[in-house]
């Protein structure tokens, strides 16, 4: 066994509850990242969303920013910024610029979904071409951070020299085959997308090719938490996120809903199974069912890193849920090396 902990790292949603302005869950994102770097997180991430009422990082690299200047250590970074909506220069240029205002801290993961449906990517990418280009556009990407070439005739400033580490994300296997071809770490949306997992860590820990950036792959499982001080109150914290999932399915998103003592009553019935089938790479309870259940989670699918995250109405309880799951993790052994 190793004598080292798995790192731990945190994803962050800037949810927007019922009840509370947008101005608010935004100093909550600050205040949680504090929180997050006195615990011992490793990163910090933040997601691209765009057109939910009940998510306030659409501008996440301003956000981004805002988070690094309220932190000191904490690696700050995206999980991730949605590709195909931007210019890979722009992104270039914006965390080439986190870069060098905040030194070598910031992350930069990189999804190829949308983050948002279809009439909003239209409007994002209005000039954009159509087909997919995420591949070229990834190491289009990583050119402008990387070191300047003889004769480049575009640059990223600032952005060139930077080094900016790039992961790549997905909820499917076509993030682990790029993943593994471009030697990348690699984080899978198992928070939400539990379906192709399995066969995800398998292609990319097999196909893996080791490049300038990283000899070996790096795979990092995200996982929902709802920590309370026994199981009731954490099953009652989760029963946010299932109705929050729910009304994303049924066509009806919104803010962050209030907690409820039985979502089953709430929510359709024909549709809890699906939403609790989405949201499966979970641990709910309290410290010690928690604690158990992350390490059977860590053991089955023998993570590089975990990232951990949680949709909870109420910023204190949340806090504390983030708490209970940073003291289980401090317990849990990193893989040892081959």
């Amino acid at each position: 066994m190793s004598s080292e902990t798995l790192p731990y790292s945190l994803l962050d949603l800037a949810p927007v509850p019922e009840g509370l302005a947008v101005s608010q869950a935004l100093q909550n994102v600050a205040d949680l990242a504090a929180h997050a770097e006195a615990l011992g997180y490793r990163r910090f991430w933040l997601a691209e969303h765009h057109n939910m009422e009940g998510i306030a990082s659409a501008a996440t690299s301003v956000l981004i920013g805002h988070v690094l200047g309220k932190t000191s250590k904490i690696r700050v970074g995206s999980g991730g910024i949605m590709l195909p909506n931007h210019a890979p220069l722009q992104i270039a240029e914006q965390f080439g610029t986190l870069a060098e205002l905040y030194g070598p801290r910031v992350d930069l993961g990189l999804g190829r979904a949308p983050g948002t449906d279809g009439m909003t990517m239209r409007a994002l990418r209005r000039g954009m071409q159509d087909e997919d280009q995420f591949p070229q556009d990834v190491v289009e990407l990583m050119g402008f951070l990387g070191d300047r070439q003889p004769g480049q005739p575009i640059i990223a400033q600032p952005g060139m020299n930077s080094h900016v580490p790039v992961w790549m994300l997905g909820s499917s296997l076509y993030g682990a085959q790029l993943a593994a071809m471009l030697g990348l770490p690699y984080a899978f949306a198992s928070h939400f997308a539990p379906a192709a997992l399995e066969q995800a860590i398998e292609i990319y820990r097999r196909s893996f090719r080791p490049s300038a950036s990283l000899e070996r792959p790096h795979f990092m499982l995200a996982i929902n938490v709802f920590a309370g001080e026994d199981d009731a109150e954490g099953h009652y914290l989760r029963s946010s996120a299932l109705q929050q999932f729910a009304n994303l399915r049924l066509g009806t998103p919104g803010k962050l809903p209030r907690p409820v003592e039985n979502v089953e009553e709430v929510l359709p019935r024909a549709i809890l199974p699906s939403v609790k089938s989405q949201l499966a790479i979970t641990a709910v309870g309290g410290p010690a069912t928690v604690a158990r259940e992350l390490q059977a989670l860590v053991d089955r699918f023998e993570p590089d890193e975990v990232i951990l995250t949680g949709q909870i109405h109420d910023h204190a309880k949340r806090k504390r849920s983030f708490e209970i799951a940073a003291e289980a993790m401090q317990r849990i052994a990193a893989p040892v090396a081959a």
